[in-house]
């Protein structure tokens, strides 16, 4: 009864597991033995089996040298040394914090360099915080309430009112998509993204729309294919991360940016651009 009023207390009250028991679960989730991660780490696989199950406490630097070896993001990285005892190690600042400005606005160059394409920044959870001026071109027949801040790009492009009725190949797209967001819930254990996942897995498929089953059998890429006034625009997505950050925020930052992956879909969107820009 003791043991079972403790858990219950834990879960009530919050309370992060032990250090041991979350490495042991970020080794479980990289899928890597005691024997594996202890010879990347330069440790004793003994050692590491005390640090799992809290027969001995990890040093400030072997938090962060196992944490580095299992690749765990910043964020719970400072989750591990909290719980270990140290204090967290890694700050968080908003994009608008006087200490961004210079990350800030390498991200809108990024952006803006990127046209006539389109292109966007996103949050660990898909929530778009920046994009340069060709994206709302793209999204303006969408509903406006869709398209109120925050607005999450998996959800806009999967939602029946969003951008699904407009993806010539929605059910590859979809397919993509889904498969790309479990991964993450894979790598980072979210629950946040693991909610949004089910949440994207439960929308019914379209009238029409030919289910695809993964892996997608569609070459080397998964092209979006979207049907437009302007004609059908067929794009290469690829996504862009920080390489060295140290700060939460920009660790989780992600740039997308589509390319035309045809000459009739740069032209297109070159001829978007000029009207957009004649209009003022």
């Amino acid at each position: 009864m003791a043991i079972a009023h403790g858990v219950g207390y834990r879960a009530r009250m919050q309370i992060p597991p032990p250090v041991g028991t979350q490495l042991r679960e970020w080794r479980q989730r990289r899928r890597l033995s005691q024997l594996d991660l202890a010879s990347h780490a330069a440790v004793s696989t003994r050692h590491l089996s005390c640090l799992e199950t809290g027969r001995a406490l990890p040093s400030r630097e072997m938090v962060l040298r196992l944490a580095d070896r299992l690749d765990v993001p910043l964020r719970e990285r400072n989750h591990l040394l909290t719980a270990a005892g140290y204090a967290p190690l890694y700050r968080e600042h908003a994009l608008a914090d006087p200490e961004m400005q210079a990350p800030a606005q390498a991200v809108q160059r990024v952006l803006k360099a990127h046209e006539p394409y389109p292109a966007l920044a996103v949050d660990r959870h898909w929530q778009m915080v920046a994009a340069n001026r060709m994206v709302p071109l793209l999204l303006a027949e969408l509903p406006p309430a869709l398209l109120q801040p925050p607005v999450n790009v998996l959800r806009l492009s999967l939602h029946p009112e969003g951008l699904a009725p407009h993806i010539v190949n929605l059910g590859a797209w979809r397919a993509h998509l889904l498969h790309r967001l479990q991964q993450q819930v894979r790598a980072s254990a979210d629950p946040v993204l693991a909610k949004l996942a089910d949440e994207l897995r439960a929308l019914p498929p379209l009238p029409g729309e030919q289910p695809a089953a993964l892996p997608v059998d569609a070459g080397v890429y998964v092209p979006l294919r979207l049907r437009t006034r302007f004609g059908e625009l067929n794009l290469i997505s690829t996504i862009t991360v920080f390489g060295t950050p140290t700060d939460i925020t920009l660790s989780e930052l992600a740039l997308e940016s589509f390319f035309p992956a045809d000459e009739q879909t740069a032209a297109a969107l070159h001829r978007l651009a000029d009207q957009a820009q004649a209009l003022g």
